[in-house]
């Protein structure tokens, strides 16, 4: 076993330990539970900043600032045990109770685009379920990974005495993840990010909470507030260096309104691509020779990728748009990079219809500006994600607005969308017949 708490260099031993974990921690009252959750929001807080700095030199994606706002929120607006609230029925032939219980031992699956704030997200979820948990980390992320695991069981351990109730292993490969998903004793699989581990997740033969790929979409009207939508793309698409799931990705925009819209975008500071010559640039550096997005500047700054495309400017930016057609891969990719694709419609139908072919089915996040009720409906209808945000920024979506909560997992695949503790629980249904007499 690694000198860290809860990291094990075998897997059988982190099986055990987490099992032997969930036999105490399931005896724990929920006002214990409770206790628990409170004790790690308080104590993590602490930690915000280093996470975040350990996250980017590890990572070597994404930005300082956002890491910390992106854990904060993990740790203050993930939902806890107050979410699981029991129901009640009754009636002459006795009554009927509905009730959260946990599954037992969960497996996470973590990303490497947000290892520490879903990693903190699922575990203060899993926890208030009464679950105990094994993380899989992303192995771009193992060493940050393993310092929270520690950080997290010497809390829970200082608190209740119960050593391992959340474990890691030293090492993640992805034998080691299909050998913990199938394992007899593990009872919840969470995946997040990654089509591989989602499809093995899905044919593991046991509860599955899914997340997969996405292709977020935004559609701008001719009746929207442009300013209040440039400003909401902008925030979204460059968070962080677009390597969130849900942030902005593609712009479908009414023709009558896309000068406006590049205005305002470049009032805000984004650098605009139109010609095609830069846009060429740009391809190169960013898409391999099958048209693929080039790994290696995933999470780069957008002043490094205009650079190594040999594009100067005379200023810094956060973010670089390109208009272009609905066909390139720019729209039809998910880049993990803060370039947002501009692309054109002749009026809301066509944009609609282009929206929801951009987004390629995957379900998982898209929006509208627009101040027609009919087309925010209309919208909301046919493009059926598992996230939709109304006149808002695509952050809004995981509880940046401070309403909701917040959730690092979308289950697009399996259907739970944003999940909380209530979808790491079994539901019981609890029935006790006629008069309860007590002698």
């Amino acid at each position: 076993m690694n000198n860290q708490k809860g990291v094990f260099s075998d897997v059988n031993d982190a099986i055990y330990a987490a099992t032997s974990s969930f036999k105490l921690y399931s005896k724990l009252s929920l006002r214990d539970k409770e206790e628990v959750i409170r004790e790690i929001r308080r104590k993590l807080v602490d930690y915000i900043d280093l996470l975040a700095e350990m996250s980017l030199k590890e990572t070597c994606m994404g930005n300082l600032e956002d890491k910390k706002l992106k854990i904060k929120l993990a740790i203050e607006e993930t939902p806890g045990t107050e979410i699981l609230m029991s129901e009640i029925r009754h009636g002459d032939g006795g009554f009927t109770l509905f009730e959260y219980t946990p599954y037992g031992i969960a497996c996470a699956i973590q990303p490497s685009t947000n290892p520490c704030e879903t990693m903190i997200n699922n575990t203060i979820a899993l926890l208030a379920a009464g679950n105990t948990v094994i993380n899989c980390p992303h192995p771009r992320a193992m060493n940050v990974s393993k310092f929270l695991t520690n950080i997290i069981n010497t809390i829970i351990s200082d608190l209740t005495g119960i050593e391992n109730v959340v474990v890691t292993l030293d090492e993640c490969k992805l034998a080691y993840i299909k050998e913990i998903m199938n394992h007899p004793d593990v009872d919840l699989v969470v995946s997040t990010g990654g089509s591989d581990n989602a499809r093995s997740a899905v044919s593991c033969g046991k509860k599955v909470i899914a997340a997969g790929p996405a292709n977020p979409t935004f559609i701008v009207d001719e009746t929207a507030d442009i300013k209040r939508a440039a400003d909401c793309i902008t925030r979204g698409a460059s968070f962080d260096n677009n390597i969130m799931c849900i942030t902005e990705k593609n712009i479908i925009v009414v023709d009558e309104v896309a000068h406006k819209l590049e205005e305002e975008l470049k009032k805000n500071g984004v650098f605009y691509v139109k010609d095609i010559a830069t846009m060429l640039k740009l391809s190169k550096l960013l898409l391999t020779e099958d048209m693929k997005p080039n790994k290696l500047y995933g999470g780069k700054d957008a002043d490094v990728i205009l650079k190594d495309a040999g594009i100067k400017t005379d200023r810094s930016y956060k973010l670089i748009a390109v208009e272009t057609v609905k066909i390139h891969p720019f729209v039809t990719e998910e880049l993990l990079m803060p370039l947002v694709s501009i692309v054109r419609a002749k009026d809301f139908d066509e944009a609609l219809e282009m929206a929801s072919d951009v987004e390629q089915g995957c379900r998982h996040t898209s929006g509208i500006h627009s101040n027609r009720m009919d087309r925010l409906r209309l919208a909301e209808r046919v493009m059926k994600t598992s996230i939709f945000i109304k006149n808002g920024c695509s952050l809004d979506g995981i509880g940046i607005c401070g309403v909701g909560g917040t959730s690092f997992t979308i289950a697009n695949i399996t259907g739970e969308g944003a999940v909380t503790a209530r979808d790491f629980s079994r539901k019981r249904r609890c029935v006790t017949v006629d008069t309860l007499t007590i002698l």
